[in-house]
């Protein structure tokens, strides 16, 4: 049977991966934005568009729902992991290039459903992330909106992300401030979000809103950075559990600087496009 697409889940974070060594298809934004349709696609969080062998190394591409390219998704690289393993590519560990930089990849089990990841170091300054204004380290700033005064730590761990340390947190809340925040003036390459709970010194809570994508379950990223945000306030220790409404993240922060995450991917389905959708995709 002739297989276009497959598709799995991190924490409710879903994916289509399409294998260009095996599905010829154009991503253009159009085409896109209609396979990530809930209603009139497959419906997904995005797709991972890979492998791609080129220059010797294992290169992703990561595309948003609506269209546009993502420089790094903790989910999606442990999604897209677990696709190479699955289909022989891999057996225990390997490199992935991305647009965020280089990750390592390990996996945990002789299944392919428990992952690790390497995502690299973290900056916090504002010319790398990017955040309009000075020079500086956007670390427990203060930004106003209508809807009131909010403190923010930004930082970039290969894609860029605004933590909001909050009481109380909530989906409708996400979903009220998230896209303000994504596209405010201060953040000229719009930014992911993650609102803020400190549970205790080992354990948060997080709502999400992504970039591109919108309210989102989990994301390996959003819980990266919200660990390290958490981190440098003095707030948590260095081996923190992010919860989240799609479930549990482990993140370990290193002396080094380094960030790994930890979780679990799941496989949904695989299948093929229909003739009608084909024409769709031109």
């Amino acid at each position: 049977m002739k297989v276009d697409y497959f598709k799995y889940h991190a924490l409710g974070n879903d994916y289509i991966v399409i294998d260009p060594n095996k599905t010829k298809l154009s991503l253009t934004k159009k085409n896109i934005q209609l396979i990530c349709h809930r209603h009139f696609g497959l419906g997904s969080d995005g797709i991972l568009y890979g492998p791609d062998f080129d220059g010797g190394g294992i290169k992703l591409r990561i595309f948003n729902p609506d269209g546009s390219e993502a420089e790094k998704s903790g989910n999606g690289i442990r999604i897209f992991s677990r696709y190479l393993f699955d289909q022989g590519y891999i057996r225990n560990s390997c490199t992935l290039d991305t647009l965020g930089g280089e990750v390592l990849v390990t996996i945990l089990d002789g299944r392919g459903e428990l992952i690790r990841v390497d995502m690299g170091t973290v900056t916090f300054s504002s010319e790398s992330i990017p955040v309009t204004g000075l020079s500086r380290e956007v670390v427990n700033e203060v930004l106003e909106l209508d809807n009131g005064s909010f403190r923010i730590t930004c930082l970039s761990i290969g894609n860029p992300h605004c933590v909001l340390l909050m009481d109380k947190i909530s989906e409708e809340l996400a979903k009220t401030l998230g896209p303000i925040i994504e596209t405010h003036p201060m953040f000229p390459n719009r930014i992911n979000i993650q609102f803020l709970k400190i549970l205790d010194r080992k354990n948060i809570r997080i709502e999400i809103w992504e970039r591109g994508a919108g309210y989102t379950l989990a994301s390996g990223s959003s819980s990266c950075a919200a660990a390290i945000a958490a981190f440098k306030l003095g707030l948590v220790n260095n081996q923190v559990k992010v919860h989240m409404p799609g479930g549990v993240i482990d993140i370990d922060i290193h002396p080094d600087g380094h960030i790994q995450m930890t979780g679990s991917v799941s496989s949904i389905s695989s299948g093929a496009f229909s003739d009608e959708m084909w024409q769709q995709l031109g």
